[in-house]
């Protein structure tokens, strides 16, 4: 019997040695900002894709195939936003399981991260979205109001073999400066550094995994903004975090759609491998990870990581996945050929970088009409975008306005509304010289030259183009000659009244910029975000898409034409920069 037993130890003890002398790999699949690509169709175009997560699941199958590894498949946020089918399924149809639920429990994600575009639909959609998921969707530094609990799961434990997987989930905290607080009401969003001390140690503690994850919905350059490192609140503090909190082995980012696979070092002198994806499910971040069993320390040690961008665009979508949710492909199919009304001319949104186009003056018209409002501001939410003249069906409605952001009415003296608009156009436009001058304010690098995007190959603007407010309802030049600030010259109200500095103006806009997005309001108009909320007049309780719906079913036939109320001087230096920066962005 004695002899059976020590046989059994050491067989057993054999066995173990055999198992630990194993590398075992681990691949982690993360998309992120897929805003809404889960068919390889584009809704608005009505043409297929090149990003979805039909083709995601065809290459995650092949590797779950491949029983040399473990596979995580992971989500960093801003699935809820950005297409026909996801606004369909957030306030259309929203009496079953949430279509883009069920397709990722279909998909067997393991975890989710939580993003802003996610949050901007509001509770009733994003609460219900939580509750169908099968998995974790995690932001630890989403805490209840007043508390120091994550509203959302802020982290998850995933067991793969012998491996034990934590995920730490992270969102950006700066939603407060671009959504109306109603959508996120009981929830207040904490620094993503300090969040991740807490938790990290909370994990190590009590979790003891073999590979601690970063899944945050926060990009990597932490000075966009003019922020810096030290910035509280950073909405891109990511490789911050990596940098400053021991113990990642990998971070996966997200927000910024730039597409990331580099290291850092954290404050041990460990690698970080810092991967992110762009946008679109047009590519996904891969990190492949080696283990082996260390006996001196009883636990895995990583051996290598590697991290790849992996494009989409030729891989074949998963066939029985397209054939399980062709129904609600084609319920959202008729719901976007929906006929709304017809346009007598074709707008382009390409216009409204270089000047007054009827693209954003059609949103003026709107904005105005809806809210009777003395003036209106809004920017170009397309960078690239065409509305053809025609019957315009609901599709085209995702071009000519982009984002769920409702209609809200403010009041602004005469001298914010001015600094307002020389904000805007002081980072928009560039002071010209001469004729032979940009006349774009574009990135530039310490020659002087204009910078060129790695991946596009485009030249990158200095300033998003959706934060090129223009105004409706004053009449008023930009001199492109003056500095910074000394660019605007309003002449009256378009109705013929004067225009007073020290009186004040209702003003329809955006919920993203009344809540302080682009910096207009706070850095322009100088208004402490604390008293923003006194500003508010009036909010609408849908989205401005909704609307904007409505006025064109009412209209039936629209015009689109230039208001003509405001132009940049002087002219000829405005049309030889014009035709220069077109070509050069565009192509022609």
């Amino acid at each position: 019997m004695i002899k059976t037993k020590a046989f059994l130890l050491i067989l057993l003890l054999f066995v173990q040695q055999l198992i630990y002398a194993q590398e075992f790999k681990i691949k982690i699949i993360e998309t992120s900002d897929v805003h809404g690509a889960l068919f390889p169709f584009n809704f608005v175009t009505d043409h297929p894709s090149n990003g979805s997560l039909a083709q995601v699941l065809t290459y995650v199958n092949q590797q779950r195939a491949d029983t040399n590894q473990y596979v995580v498949l992971l989500d960093n946020g801003d699935m809820l936003q950005g297409t026909p089918a996801v606004y369909y399924f957030n306030y259309i149809k929203s009496d079953t399981i949430h279509l883009f639920a069920d397709a990722m429990n279909r998909m067997q994600y393991d975890a989710g991260t939580v993003g802003n575009h996610d949050v901007e639909t509001g509770h009733a959609v994003y609460d219900k979205f939580r509750e169908e998921l099968n998995f974790s969707w995690m932001a630890a530094n989403a805490l209840h109001q007043g508390s120091d609990e994550p509203y959302f799961t802020p982290y998850c434990v995933l067991q793969k073999g012998e491996i034990r997987i934590a995920v730490l989930g992270l969102i950006t905290p700066l939603i407060p400066e671009w959504l109306p607080d109603k959508l996120y009401s009981g929830i207040e969003f904490d620094d993503m550094v300090d969040a991740a001390r807490k938790w990290v140690q909370i994990i190590r503690e009590k979790e003891h995994p073999d590979l601690l994850i970063g899944l945050f919905h926060s990009g990597v350059d932490y000075t966009y903004g003019g922020t810096d490192a030290n910035t509280y609140r950073n909405e891109n503090a990511a490789s911050l975090v990596a940098k400053r909190v021991a113990g990642f082995d990998v971070v996966f980012v997200g927000h910024d759609h730039k597409g990331w696979n580099y290291t850092v070092n954290d404050p041990d002198g460990r690698e970080v491998l810092i991967l992110g994806t762009s946008s679109g499910a047009r590519n996904i971040a891969v990190a492949e990870l080696d283990l082996q069993f260390d006996a001196a320390s009883h636990s895995f040690i990583k051996t290598s990581a590697s991290g790849h961008l992996i494009d989409m665009k030729d891989v074949v979508p998963d066939s029985v996945f397209v054939a399980h949710y062709a129904g609600s492909f084609n319920v959202v199919r008729k719901y976007v050929e929906r006929p709304v009304a017809r346009f007598d001319e074709t707008i382009f949104s390409r216009d409204a970088l270089f000047g007054p186009s009827e693209f954003t003056d059609l949103i003026h018209r709107v904005q105005l009409d809806l809210t009777h409002a003395d003036l209106s501001m809004t920017s170009p939410l397309s960078f690239n975008a065409k509305v053809n003249e025609g019957i315009i069906r609901v599709r085209d409605l995702f071009d000519l306005y982009s984002f769920e952001n409702q209609l809200y009415t403010i009041w602004l003296t005469g001298n914010e509304i001015k600094n307002y608009l020389e904000f805007s156009y002081g980072s928009w436009f560039n002071q010209m010289k001469s004729e032979n001058d940009h006349l774009l304010k574009f990135r530039l690098d310490e020659q002087g030259g204009i910078v060129f995007n790695e991946r596009t190959r485009s030249p990158e603007l200095e300033e998003r183009y959706y934060n090129y407010e223009s105004a409706a309802g004053i009449d008023y030049e930009v001199d492109v000659t003056k500095p910074v600030g000394q660019r605007i010259t309003i002449h009256g109200l378009s109705d013929g009244r004067p225009f007073h500095m020290d009186e004040r103006y209702s003003v329809a806009i955006n919920s993203y910029r009344a809540n302080g997005g682009g910096g207009h309001l706070i850095y322009g108009a100088g208004i402490p975000r604390e008293q923003l909320k006194n500003r508010v007049i009036t909010a609408s309780e849908k989205d401005l898409r909704f609307y904007l719906m409505q006025w064109l079913d009412q209209q039936q036939t629209v015009h689109p034409q230039i208001i003509n109320n405001w132009k940049v001087v002087p002219e000829n230096y405005w049309k030889a920069g014009k035709e220069r920066d077109c070509i050069l962005l565009f192509g022609k």
